[in-house]
């Protein structure tokens, strides 16, 4: 047993859950966005570069959609 005090990171990690738990919402916000941009005729490195996200996880959201490039 050691004399380390935990409190902190007891802390920390209740932060963590709390902006994970944000990250999930803003995430599940933004795919009919995403989605919405593509229909649009919006190009997908578009989309990445207002998103945050990579063109590529732009394409599999897309593709997973049925939303081909180009479409």
């Amino acid at each position: 047993m050691t004399n380390y005090d935990l409190t902190r990171l007891a802390e920390l990690g209740r932060q963590y859950e709390r902006q994970r738990a944000a990250a999930e919402k803003t995430r599940a916000e933004m795919m009919p966005e995403i989605l919405a941009a593509a229909s649009a005729k919006v190009r997908q490195v578009d989309i990445a570069r207002a998103s945050g996200l990579t063109r590529e996880r732009v394409r599999q959201i897309c593709r997973a959609a049925g939303i081909e490039p180009g479409e």
